[in-house]
């Protein structure tokens, strides 16, 4: 039985926007005297959110001031180096095609996945794009998924969300959403599953099998 609405992750899952994130990270960690960090360590850094990744790679104590310098390098750069993943665009086009509502729900700044989504021509697939600084929560916080579910009028049991971490496995789970994960971004097929994902695909084009489109 297909879903009423599909809730995706935006970063890793939709789109590649890892070579603008790396940039900013590092730009940071240069303007701190700091060691560059590798594409993997920033990889392995995000997900829950700007400030978490930014604790992780440069501590608690210095993490004010490597946000300070990130937010508006990161609002300068960001639509630089980012690009649709392969069936993106053809995944969420089918599933409207299908009557299927779709929409992002993300950790990544609010204001920043709208501005992205429009730059790549999504936005008219999208009946909302939720992410971090629209509410006080993140995901894997079930008062985030609420949220989103009563602002698009959708129920969790006919609701299923795509995402490619663990924080998407958790968001779904406390929930009570339909998950199915991808490994197209920062987590492995293997990752998932030991988070709980019981249906793992490659890529978008897999998930629109799955989803039998």
């Amino acid at each position: 039985m297909r879903p009423a609405t599909v809730l995706f992750d935006l970063d890793g899952t939709l789109i590649d926007h890892f070579k603008a994130i790396h940039r900013s990270h590092a730009h940071v960690m240069k303007q701190l005297g700091l060691a560059e960090p590798t594409l993997d360590q920033v990889r392995a850094a995000v997900g829950g959110g700007v400030e978490q990744a930014v604790e992780r790679l440069v501590g608690p104590e210095l993490a004010p001031a490597a946000l300070a310098i990130y937010r508006p390098y990161w609002a300068a750069t960001m639509l630089e180096d980012v690009q649709l993943l392969p069936g993106a665009r053809e995944l969420l086009a089918q599933l409207q095609a299908h009557g299927i509502r779709t929409a992002v729900y993300t950790n990544k700044h609010g204001p920043s996945s709208r501005l992205v989504c429009a730059h790549l021509g999504l936005t008219g697939l999208l009946v909302g794009n939720f992410g971090a600084t629209d509410t006080p929560w993140l995901k894997p916080d079930v008062a985030f998924t609420q949220h989103v579910l009563t602002a698009l009028g959708a129920k969790a049991t006919d609701t299923l969300l795509v995402g490619d971490s663990p924080f998407d496995v958790a968001t779904a789970r406390n929930a009570g959403l339909a998950f199915i994960g991808v490994y197209t971004g920062t987590h492995t097929a293997a990752e998932l599953q030991s988070a709980g994902a019981e249906r793992v695909c490659a890529d978008l084009f897999e998930v629109a099998r799955e989803l039998g489109l």
